[in-house]
């Protein structure tokens, strides 16, 4: 390119830049596009900050990493800029919900708002699709172990019939946990493809079709990470066409990135592979195969993995984590691995034999070979630059291998093509350069911005740590939090949420409470992480009568509960990760072996992450008011506890007991009068 053309680029791109950034500060002005069609609509300086950011690397095709604190208005913030610019979008978020929330409510509002012409579309993984295949499978040959699956069963069928999408989130009332979502939806280990007698009318092939077509395409971090490991979710062809990407609430981005660029084999896995062979085998090919012999083989094959994983363990009601080296050592487990493979390997040959009659045979020969693949990758040696550990349940073993962080897979991303990256959350870290993000994903020479919330914390929030305290892995710890929480929900009226570090910690403070209320004499609820679907847990905590909700890490985040309904937030102790993790030991090594202080580089910033995060749920809006309880005394007496206490929006402390009180008893009086 000659200089005078490499000039003409240049000014080219400072027009375009121009031009939008106008389009963006007319758009969120105080008589702007945005004010028009919402007469409740306020020009805030840290939205349009924000918004001209992103509208910057836009034009520049750069990466820009934003913390926006709450109540800032990030989503309106990059999706005005995204839909103004000339260009197609990807929005990446957290979870599906989120997803949801984004295509029906906030997609159409900027677009409409705007009234820029673009087509929108949201895609997700198979999992949340109805696969029309199997629910034929399931009229006719499934077990459902109760009368509840039977009526989920029924009422699938129904709303079958006149879904357009086929996505399960339609469905009210129908249970993440039930069992009838396995025999409904399709993995990609058991989806015929193109052989699928249903395929034109797939309900995950259409959603593939529309995102190909549309404008704006509304994503999650797993499908993007699945997509870039197998190549199979619709995005490969998708991604390379997009010119902006937006990942939204990027806090869990590294998380899902190592979930997924990993390796994993389960014992649950090759136990569903040898029924759904057994049934194939039997529905088509009877007689011509030993199918009961190859299933019976593969599931005892998987019970003896599962047994010697366990080891000498005892049976446990949750899920553990073992260090690989616990078992990679020991002579059962190599030869239940070898057994495995073997068995699997065994299946592979009887299904490649009838592979002509049904196309089934030809998917579950596929899910054979790569199960048996799997058990021999697990029987080698594991890479440097990753991890291996072990999930035990009562009912399985899973077998886990994963990177350290996404740092190369992010920067090989990043580097495929000039286009636009926008990372953005409420929390990225507690430093100006956000290295609790932007290190692990490679991220470190992106242009930062750490907007600040415009909420007035230091007169609506108040924030104590009891100084005077049972040690945090003291026994007396559970029982002082759970008194000191219903001393201050019994004032209050309930209004509470109980956020503790750990499952273990869920029950013991949970039945505390509920003594406490009782001798008491309060009519309080207590609702408990686990009990009912989270859905409906929160459904209960807002109906107005007096509740606390104890919850452990699906309530620290992506939980808003705006107004008087949620006044107290308790949390039980500092949010560090857990020591004894395999991934955490591994980046652990990994930093003191470059010579770093893994306590300060590693644990702090990840505590003050989790913290801000579990303090987020308190104040939702301009005018809610409330009380946070941090009940760590390290917080209070520790060097680092003031590096914590900053991460913390800055709320007034207070010092004792009775000033929290007074501080509820002042809440109390601003609260409405019940009606009658």
């Amino acid at each position: 390119m000659t200089a005078p053309e490499a000039q003409g680029d240049v000014a080219d791109r400072d027009a375009q830049e121009h031009v939008l950034v106008t389009a963006v500060r007319q758009a969120f002005a105080c008589d702007g596009s945005l004010a028009q069609v919402d007469p409740s609509y306020r020009e805030r300086e840290a939205q349009t900050r924000l918004a001209l950011a992103v509208a910057g690397a836009i034009s520049e095709r750069s990466v820009l990493v934003a913390e926006a604190g709450t109540g800032v208005g990030k989503t309106y913030a990059y999706l005005v800029p995204a839909l103004l610019a000339d260009g197609r979008v990807l929005v990446s978020t957290a979870t599906k919900s989120l997803q949801d929330q984004l295509f029906l409510r906030d997609l159409p509002h900027v677009r409409d708002a705007l009234s820029v012409p673009v087509q929108i579309a949201l895609l997700k993984g198979r999992a949340s699709y109805l696969c029309l295949h199997r629910l034929e499978q399931a009229r006719h040959t499934a077990t459902l172990p109760d009368r509840y699956a039977v009526r989920a069963l029924a009422k699938v069928e129904q709303w079958a019939q006149v879904t357009r999408t086929g996505d399960l989130a339609e469905l009210d009332g129908l249970d993440d946990r039930s069992p009838v979502i396995p025999l409904i939806t399709s993995t990609r280990d058991n989806c015929l493809g193109s052989d699928c007698p249903s395929y034109r009318a797939c309900h995950v092939m259409k959603a593939r079709r529309e995102a190909l077509a549309a404008d704006v395409v509304v994503v999650n971090h797993h499908l993007f990470f699945a997509d870039l490991l197998l190549k199979e979710t619709g995005m490969a062809e998708l991604l390379p066409s997009v010119d902006v990407l937006v990942f939204d609430e990027a806090h869990q981005l590294a998380e899902a990135g190592v979930q997924f660029l990993g390796r994993m084999l389960s014992t649950g896995q090759v136990i569903d592979f040898s029924r759904d062979m057994l049934a194939a085998g039997l529905g088509h090919a009877r007689g011509l195969v030993p199918w009961q012999e190859l299933a019976s083989a593969c599931e005892h094959a998987a019970r003896d993995l599962r047994l010697a994983a366990a080891g000498p363990l005892r049976e446990s009601r949750g899920t553990l984590k073992l260090r690989w080296q616990e078992r990679a050592g020991r002579a059962d487990f190599g030869a239940a691995l070898a057994r495995l493979a073997e068995q699997l390997a065994r299946a592979e040959e009887g299904l490649e034999t009838v592979s002509e009659l049904a196309p089934d045979f030809v998917k579950l020969a596929e899910r054979a070979r790569e199960l048996a693949g799997r058990a021999r990758c697990f029987a080698e040696e594991t890479a440097a630059d990753r991890v291996r550990w072990i999930d035990l349940s009562p009912l399985q073993a899973r077998l886990v291998e994963a990177p350290l962080d996404i740092r190369q897979t992010m920067t090989e991303q990043l580097q495929a093509q000039p286009r636009t990256w926008i990372f953005t959350s409420a929390t990225l870290g507690d430093d100006e350069r956000l290295r609790w993000f932007t290190e692990p994903t490679g991220l470190d020479d992106a242009r930062v911005l750490r907007v600040g919330s415009p909420f007035d914390y230091l007169r609506h929030a108040r924030v104590y740590v009891p100084e005077r305290f049972p040690a945090p892995n003291s026994g007396e710890h559970p029982q002082a939090v759970a008194a000191l929480a219903a001393r201050l929900a019994g004032r209050l009226g309930g209004r509470t949420f109980v956020l503790t570090t750990t499952l273990r910690a869920l029950a013991p403070i949970a039945a505390d409470l509920r003594t406490a209320f009782d001798d008491m004499d309060l009519p309080i609820e207590v609702v408990v992480q686990g009990s009912a679907p989270k859905r409906q847990l929160m459904q209960r905590f807002t109906s107005g009568e007096p509740c606390v909700l104890v919850g452990s890490h699906s309530f620290w985040e992506g939980i808003d509960v705006p107004g008087e309904a949620l006044q107290c937030v308790v949390i039980d102790k500092l949010p560090f990760p857990p020591p004894n993790d395999p991934l955490v030991e591994a980046r652990v090594r990994k930093l003191e072996s470059e010579g770093r202080s893994a306590f300060l580089e590693y644990f702090v910033p990840e505590a003050a992450v989790a913290l801000k995060q579990g303090a987020g749920r308190l104040i939702r809006t301009e005018t809610d008011r409330g009380l946070l309880v941090v009940c760590d005394p390290r917080l209070a007496r520790m060097h680092y506890g003031r590096r914590l206490l900053a991460a913390l929006p800055p709320m007034q402390r207070v010092a004792t007991l009775d000033e929290a009180l007074a501080w509820i008893d002042e809440l109390k009086t601003a609260l409405p009068e019940p009606t009658a």
